[in-house]
């Protein structure tokens, strides 16, 4: 009997490690989209153009940045995401605007 609970013990941390594992890379992978679109965003005048979505973005950024570095990667994915949201909708009104 101990030796299934052992069994059961071993498969359950290893899936844990594994879906952990999951979240880190696909947070990395969004924070890196985050910032890739924040800094086109800055580039295009996006301070003074679209403060709201500029100002968002950047501080949804940094926080993803914050989670991630606190092992939190499922909220610095979120953060990302949002970030991600908020450039998109930034660099929209500056094509609107030009």
């Amino acid at each position: 009997m101990s030796r299934k609970i052992g069994k059961l013990l071993v498969v359950f941390v290893l899936l844990s490690f594994a879906l952990s594992g999951c979240h880190y890379f696909s947070a990395k992978k969004e924070i890196a989209n985050a910032e890739r679109l924040f800094s086109d965003m800055k580039g295009k005048g996006g301070e003074k153009l679209v403060p709201y979505e500029y100002c968002s973005a950047e501080k949804f950024l940094e926080e993803s940045q914050i989670e991630f570095n606190s092992n939190d990667f499922k909220a610095a994915e979120g953060f990302a995401k949002r970030s991600i949201s908020a450039s998109d909708a930034g660099l929209a009104e500056i094509q609107k605007k030009k």
